[in-house]
């Protein structure tokens, strides 16, 4: 049986952002009031946000949030100051880590965490009741898909761990993606991050959880990216507005999937190197692909990468990569050979690793990153 459910409202393409004042009055017809989250004071520019000023008046608060990769300290900080303010609707403006803090501040909206060990216990928690605030995303990048999924990531360094506040209950109110405000994003962003869309439509159309309309979705987002990427270089706004339009086809698609070994193994490298996360899961695409063609019909994949096979994917995600100042390999972030067994033990994040159709053991992931050393 196939099922697929997502219940985000979804703005997106260009103009989108016109439609955010009122969607934010519409999420407050209850009363209360609104922070806004926002990576940086760049994108607050633009008209709509002032629009949105306008019609909120005293009942929006600003703050920025400029952190990327956002670790728990981060988001205790953060969530301290929330506390006894009626906020009933969070307003995330910024790539995927302000978006996860976004949608991580409504779910926490009311709570007093009293420490940061306890919002490690919290976000890891399970016993999620109804959301007494509401949170719309307004995604600065194209990439991650987190304004329409339900899961947020936060890092945990101590520990060299990544945790996710994973509930079903934190669908966004809406999410408005419009191109403009992807403008800004520097080459190299803009391209790591579009192949972090691939990695999430890649990898729900081969999730043990995958369904008929997760991969429609799948198959469209990887065709629009990869079609349009390399307008990327010349400032394209075509380009522009297809990463956008493929992030998000990307984000309703594993929103119902979870990802799988790319994602699961990329999170050490994120951590101890800083690797960005969009170049770490890409470096992982073929070698994953070709470990689970051996029980996934992947045509439909290499036909929408137009690839005749793993190995030209990797060719063209690392051509990609190298045209965008990127290091295409593990070395090059400064990784060695005798760290593979520690990444490999640190690469099996729960819902993750266990979602790959081909089961992972230490050897197997060992061997996946000893191929793109």
């Amino acid at each position: 049986m196939s099922r697929w459910h997502n219940p985000v409202r979804v703005v997106q393409g260009p103009g989108a952002l016109e439609a955010l004042p009122a969607l934010a009055e519409e999420a407050l017809a209850g009363g209360g009031r609104a922070l806004l989250v926002a990576w940086g004071e760049a994108p607050l520019a633009e008209p709509a946000f002032a629009a949105l000023r306008e019609r909120l008046g005293g009942r929006l608060e600003t703050t920025v949030f400029p952190h990327s990769n956002p670790t728990l300290a981060q988001l205790f900080e953060a969530h301290a100051a929330t506390r006894g303010k009626d906020f009933r609707l969070v307003v995330a403006v910024g790539g995927g880590s302000t978006l996860d803090v976004g949608k991580c501040l409504a779910r926490l909206m009311g709570e007093t965490v009293a420490d940061v060990d306890a919002l490690r216990a919290r976000v890891a928690g399970k016993a999620w009741g109804a959301c007494a605030c509401r949170w719309i995303g307004v995604p600065t990048t194209a990439g991650t898909g987190s304004e329409v999924t339900c899961w947020a990531t936060v890092w945990d360094p101590e520990r060299e761990a990544k945790l996710s506040l994973d509930t079903p209950t934190n669908y966004a109110f809406a999410a408005v993606a419009d191109p403009a405000l992807t403008r800004s994003m520097p080459v190299g962003l803009a391209v790591s991050s579009a192949l972090d869309a691939v990695a999430h439509a890649t990898e729900s159309h081969w999730a043990r959880a995958t369904n008929a309309v997760s991969r429609a979705l799948a198959v469209a987002a990887i065709r629009t990216v990869m079609t349009h990427i390399d307008g990327l270089f010349a400032g394209d706004e075509a380009a522009r507005a297809a990463m956008t339009e493929g992030a998000t086809l990307a984000g309703l698609a594993f929103s119902g999937t979870h990802t799988t070994a790319c994602h699961s193994l990329s999170y050490p490298l994120t951590l101890r190197y800083g690797i960005p996360h969009g170049v770490a899961v890409a470096l992982l695409l073929a070698p994953v692909m070709r470990l689970n063609a051996s029980v996934c019909d992947v045509a439909p994949l290499l036909g929408a990468f137009g690839a005749e096979g793993p190995e030209a994917v990797a060719a063209r995600v690392r051509g990609l990569l190298l045209r965008a100042g990127l290091r295409a390999d593990l070395r090059g972030w400064g990784a060695r050979a005798e760290d593979l067994p520690g990444l490999a033990a640190h690469g099996f994040t729960k819902g993750r690793a266990d979602n790959n159709p081909v089961p992972l053991d230490a050897p197997t992931a060992q061997a996946l990153l000893a191929e793109i050393l």
